[in-house]
């Protein structure tokens, strides 16, 4: 329970939450408290005034005692005094401490509009106010009224009791808030847990609805999308292995068949020379399909290294094409080129030089005798072009999309013959993306196909 994730998010935002609301409270139990303890003083106050005037209208003893005996049916007390501090009249009885507060004010010079002069209500008995009455500029006594502290007190309780109440409700609601709070937030985590959980048990299909917008919405499409991902990654891995084993059995097929063959008694010297013409062949297509697959495998490790440098695009591509006419030439194909020699491009030339021969020579493959292949490169501002171009028997629409994936192949029937592994495009294309550039292809069948590879522009 206590290391549960909703429990966690509860707890902290419920100390959280507790904590501004206990500072709320407090600055408003007090600024209450004050407020109504300054009204109870106002009211003092303004009531001592009213007599003042009553008193500055009619002073005599008369209206002295008319105010007294109206103060002793209330719960306050009047005391009225010459302007020497002898007392004149009283509703009440006068207690010591009463004395002690009128004769710390006499002879004070107190304001017309009268003052406070005793708020202690928390250590006094009373809290008091005092008015002066003056007739004609003339100062002639004292209006004191005295209020029992006990009534302020029972207001602060009853100020208390109803934020006892209060707060016991909010920290209710307070908690319920936060209980749904938290497992509204931790539900959908609760369930990618669990999602994970089962990818991590090789269930790779697993689906998260949620419609939500937020952060938590995104982690359940990425999640949901990982699961996809896993679950192609699985099928493509499936596939590629069952394609490498049909690769690698193939050959070693016929590698076995032919050596058994060879090593009869009754094979004539013709038939061996043959056979063993068709074993170094197997040999060497067995060679190349591993060689490409350590290439791939150091790609995904990252262990393939790219060493780019500034060079002359022109003399690159003339040196492949040095290397690939001869067999152009046997199949009569008219290869021509296109490069002004003051392109400059950032590649690793060794690595470069097997993408162009790559793309060169699935063209010539794929191009009837007597055709026609073109290279042709341009340069922008901001990137170098490179444009391999055939008029052979091009790609079908239904082909294109997976043209780049290990092991695919259009032809199949006719893979031995063209002696292709069906990586040199998977290949070619991760060694132009490490150079961070692209490479496209359009094909439309029966009229040729388009290579287009796009490099940043490096040099000057």
């Amino acid at each position: 329970m206590l290391n549960k994730l909703s429990f966690k998010i509860g707890l902290l935002f419920f100390i959280f939450i507790l904590i501004i609301e206990s500072v709320l409270f407090f600055v408003l139990y007090t600024n209450l408290v004050n407020d109504r303890i300054d009204e109870v003083m106002e009211s003092i106050l303004a009531r001592g005034n009213t007599h003042r005037d009553v008193l500055e209208d009619n002073y005599n003893r008369s209206t002295m005692r008319h105010v007294g005996i109206m103060e002793s049916t209330s719960s306050y007390i009047v005391i009225i005094t010459d302007d020497s501090g002898n007392v004149i009249v009283s509703s009440d009885p006068v207690e010591q401490e009463m004395l002690r507060v009128i004769n710390h004010v006499d002879g004070e010079v107190v304001p017309s509009e009268g003052k406070i002069i005793e708020d202690r209500w928390k250590q006094k008995e009373y809290i008091a106010t005092e008015s002066p009455i003056t007739i004609d500029g003339e100062h002639k006594g004292h209006v004191f009224m005295f209020a029992d502290t006990g009534t302020v007190r029972k207001i602060v309780e009853q100020l208390n009791s109803q934020f006892i109440v209060v707060g016991i409700i909010t920290v209710i609601l307070t908690i319920l808030t936060v209980f749904i709070l938290s497992r509204f937030i931790t539900i959908p985590l609760v369930k990618m847990k669990e999602a994970t959980e089962q990818l991590s048990l090789g269930m790779n299909k697993v689906e998260l609805h949620t419609e939500r917008k937020d952060e938590l919405g995104e982690l359940a499409n990425a999640i949901t999308k990982l699961s996809n991902d896993l679950e192609q990654l699985k099928m493509a891995r499936n596939e590629f292995l069952a394609n490498i084993s049909h690769e690698l059995r193939t050959p070693l097929t016929y590698i076995k068949g032919y050596a058994d063959i060879v090593n009869r008694q009754d094979t004539s010297e013709k038939d061996k020379k043959e056979y063993i013409s068709i074993i170094r062949e197997e040999t060497e297509q067995l060679a190349l399909l591993i060689k490409n697959l350590f290439e791939l495998a150091k790609m995904d490790q990252n262990k393939f290294t790219i060493k780019q440098e500034e060079v002359i695009l022109h003399e690159l591509i003339h040196t492949v094409i040095d290397r690939i006419s001869p067999v152009y030439e046997e199949k009569n194909i008219d290869l021509t080129t296109s490069c002004p020699r003051n392109i400059i491009a950032c590649v690793d030339p060794e690595r470069f030089q097997q993408v162009l021969i790559n793309i060169l020579d699935n063209a010539r493959k794929h191009t009837f005798n007597g055709g026609q292949v073109s290279l042709s490169v341009n340069q922008s501002d901001q990137e170098t072009s490179i444009i391999i171009t055939d008029n052979g028997e091009g790609i079908p629409k239904e082909d294109l999309p997976y043209i780049f994936d290990r092991l695919y192949r259009v032809e199949k029937s006719r893979s031995r013959q063209s002696g292709g592994t069906g990586l040199g495009l998977a290949i070619a294309k991760e060694i132009v993306e490490s150079h961070e550039g692209t490479i496209k292809i359009n094909s439309k069948q029966g009229k040729g196909t388009n290579v287009i590879i796009r490099l940043k522009r490096g040099g000057t």
